[in-house]
């Protein structure tokens, strides 16, 4: 296929909004028509007459009243599912992307934007000025597991990390020199040597400024960016517990990981 032949392809898929909701389920597995309508409610004869549109340019093959995806078809149309996730994730979390900094998130990552997709973005309030804060805390409170990028310690952190030890979970941290001794000077000490000593307790100091919050507790992640001008939105988390989006904050806690080392 031309490139040019492919785009018009696309073209006529993303034009219909009937065509994409077909390639949507066959992609899934080969279906009859009829299982079509009554998967998605479409009108028999709307989902009859462009599913012969794709027969016709060879996007669907049919076989015994049984349509499936043409393999080729399937790829770009997956492309454009990922992309259009791409333009979600941002769409959707705007608040959270714009004029804020994103300098930690490598290719890779930003590349791999689309593992956000099931997150919901959680924003303080009038009425609820505390609601990131307390959504973390609850987090904290019901896991055994912590890894966490902490460019400040919130007057609870310590409290709730020697908990989290008192239980004999872990907790592995990266944070700057000054906030790592605001953090121990609060933290009982026999406690403290102990978890570390038994590989509990793991604290990575980085050297530059640290501007990206991060913390992956044992059922969801969340991540905080810093506003262009410097400063912490402290206003707004992206919170996630799906598998894509946890392995995609373990990517990024291992990449500035490497910048301790």
């Amino acid at each position: 296929m031309t490139e040019n032949y492919i785009d018009k392809d696309i073209l006529f898929i993303v034009k219909s909004e009937i065509r994409l909701k077909i390639l949507t389920e066959l992609s899934e597995k080969p279906q009859t028509i009829r299982e079509i309508v009554d998967n998605t409610n479409m009108i028999y004869s709307s989902v009859s007459n462009n599913m012969n549109k794709l027969e016709y340019k060879n996007h669907v093959i049919k076989e015994n009243r049984v349509y499936s995806v043409n393999p080729m078809t399937k790829i770009y149309f997956n492309q454009l599912m990922e992309f259009k996730k791409s333009i979600d994730v941002i769409q959707n979390y705007n608040s959270l992307w714009y004029k804020h900094d994103i300098t930690y998130l490598n290719i890779g990552l930003i590349e791999d934007i689309t593992k956000l997709y099931q997150s919901k973005l959680i924003e303080t309030n009038p009425i609820d000025i505390y609601k990131t804060h307390n959504n973390i805390k609850r987090q904290l409170k019901n896991s055994r597991n912590v890894k966490g990028v902490l460019p400040y310690i919130h007057p609870e952190y310590p409290k709730l990390i020697e908990n989290i030890l008192k239980n004999n979970g872990s907790v592995e941290l990266i944070m700057e020199k000054d906030i790592y001794k605001g953090l121990v000077s609060q933290m009982d000490e026999k406690l403290k040597r102990k978890s570390m000593r038994e590989g509990r307790l793991k604290i990575n100091i980085i050297k530059e400024n640290l501007e990206i919050y991060l913390l992956i507790c044992d059922d969801a992640m969340n991540l905080g960016l810093f506003r262009n001008d410097g400063s912490y939105d402290q206003n707004r988390i992206l919170n996630s517990s799906s598998d894509e989006a946890m392995n995609w904050a373990a990517s990024l806690f291992d990449n500035i990981k490497e910048k301790v080392i």
